[in-house]
C-alpha cells in the first residue's frame, strides 16, 4: 500500500507539477495562503476538522471521487480523525463491498476495516460516461500532488518556514473560486467558470453550498468552512503520518545538534596537544 501510494503520488505530481506555470500562463491568480493546524515544523491535524472533512467527503465528494488508497482502518490510526476501532468498523459496515465467495461468485458484503474506500463507479469509462466524458480524479493524494510556483523570494523563505501547503491552499481556493464568467469570456457547454482553475474552465460544477452538510460540533455550516474542512481531510489522506514524520524529524535534528557538539569537543580534545 505504501509503495502504491508513493507511485501514484509521483505520477500525479509529475502530471500536475506544471500547474504553477499554467497558472501564470493562463492568468489564474495565486491561491491565497490559508491558516492550517498542520502547518509548520510542529503542526498537527485538528481531529475535529478531519472528522468534519470526512463527513463532507462521505456525503458530497464520494458520489463522484474515489479515495482508493485510504482504508477504513486508517480512520482509527494515531494522528488521524480520532475514530475508535469500533467507530471505524461501524463506518465500514455502512458500505457494500464487491467480493468473491468460496465458489468464486461475485457477492456484496458489508465493509470491513481492512477494506479501502469503495470507488463510486465500476471503472474509469463508467465514471467518464456519468460525468460528461471527464473522469473525476482520485482524491487520495491530490493535496500533495497539486502545487504551484510561489516565486522568489518565497521559495527561499519556505525552506525555513517549512511551508508545504500549496496543495491545500489551491484546493480550498478552487472550491471557493466559482464565479460568473466575465462578459468577454466564452464558456463552453458543460463548463463552469472557476477563478483559480488553469484556463478557468472546469467540468465539475460547484460542489458545495451553505447548509448542505449538518455539523454536530457547532462549526459554521458555510461553503468557506466546508472547503477548509474537506481540504484538511484530503491532506490527511495524502499524508496520514505527517505528525509522526515531524516528530521524528525534530528528534533527528536534536540528535544531530548533540552529535555535532560531541564531535567538536572530541576533536578539540584529541588535537589539543598539537601546536
Amino acid at each position: 500500500m505504501t509503495t502504491q501510494r508513493i507511485l501514484i503520488a509521483l505520477t500525479l505530481a509529475a502530471s500536475l507539477s506544471a500547474s504553477g506555470a499554467a497558472h501564470a500562463a493562463e492568468g489564474a491568480p495565486v491561491p491565497p495562503a490559508q491558516k492550517w493546524s498542520f502547518a509548520g515544523p510542529f503542526g498537527k491535524y485538528d481531529q475535529g476538522q478531519l472528522q468534519r472533512g470526512f463527513k463532507i467527503y462521505k456525503e458530497v465528494c464520494a458520489s463522484c471521487h474515489a479515495m482508493s488508497l485510504v482504508s477504513f482502518r486508517n480512520l482509527a490510526e494515531p494522528g488521524g480523525p480520532g475514530f475508535s476501532a469500533a467507530q471505524a468498523a461501524a463506518v465500514a459496515s455502512e458500505y457494500k463491498i464487491k467480493d468473491l465467495d468460496d465458489k468464486g461468485e461475485v457477492i456484496e458484503r458489508p465493509g470491513r476495516p481492512a477494506d479501502a474506500f469503495p470507488a463510486p463507479f465500476a471503472n474509469d469509462r463508467a465514471a467518464a460516461a456519468a460525468n460528461g466524458g471527464v473522469t473525476p480524479p482520485d482524491l487520495s493524494t491530490m493535496a500533495k500532488a497539486r502545487t504551484y510556483e510561489r516565486g522568489f523570494p518565497w521559495f527561499v523563505i519556505d525552506i525555513f518556514t517549512q511551508y508545504q501547503e500549496q496543495g491545500p491552499d489551491y484546493i480550498t481556493a478552487l472550491l471557493l473560486g466559482y464565479k460568473n464568467p466575465p462578459k468577454d469570456f466564452v464558456l463552453p457547454p458543460g463548463g463552469n467558470y472557476n477563478e483559480y482553475f488553469p484556463g478557468h474552465v472546469i467540468a465539475m460544477p460547484p460542489p458545495l453550498s451553505d447548509g448542505q452538510v449538518t455539523y454536530d460540533d457547532g462549526a459554521p455550516e458555510t461553503v468557506a468552512q466546508y472547503a477548509k474542512d474537506v481540504t484538511a481531510f484530503m491532506m490527511w489522506a495524502a499524508e496520514p503520518h505527517l505528525v509522526q514524520r515531524k516528530r521524528i524529524g525534530f528528534q533527528v535534528m536534536i540528535f544531530l545538534i548533540v552529535l555535532s557538539g560531541l564531535l567538536y569537543f572530541t576533536k578539540k580534545k584529541v588535537w589539543s596537544a598539537v601546536h
